[in-house]
């Protein structure tokens, strides 16, 4: 079984950063693409940045190309979102998922271990 707990939210200014870290068990974890989503109230799920097994291969929202970085540690069995230059637009619930494959999908529906998700505030 996989399990994925996510960390490192909390509250900040407008332009400040914050990193969120995924931890998952198994040892297929490393094997698999992982990606980053985030939920505001009222509104669908989004993709925000996925990384391929190695690493070497990331994609990322257009709305956060060049603000957010994502990587991962495979001996940690860890992956990190960096967030920088923080926007009140960036406020959600940030969640963590397993890529069922190789690819480093946006789809939802291509990610089946999922996190319980940790919130991030931006206040401007």
């Amino acid at each position: 079984q996989v399990q994925v707990v996510e960390s490192g939210g909390g509250l900040v200014q407008a332009g400040g950063s914050l990193r969120l870290s995924c931890a998952a068990s198994g040892r297929i974890f490393s094997s698999h693409a992982m990606g980053w989503f985030r939920q505001a109230p009222g509104k669908e799920r989004e993709f925000v940045a996925a990384i391929n097994w190695s690493g070497g291969t990331t994609r990322y929202a257009d709305s956060v190309k060049g603000r957010f970085t994502i990587s991962r540690d495979n001996a940690k069995n860890t992956v990190y979102l960096q967030m920088n230059s923080l926007k009140p637009e960036d406020t959600a619930v940030y969640y963590c998922a397993r890529d069922r494959d190789a690819g480093i999908s946006p789809q939802k529906s291509d990610y089946d271990y999922w996190g319980q998700g940790t919130q991030v505030t931006v206040s401007s």
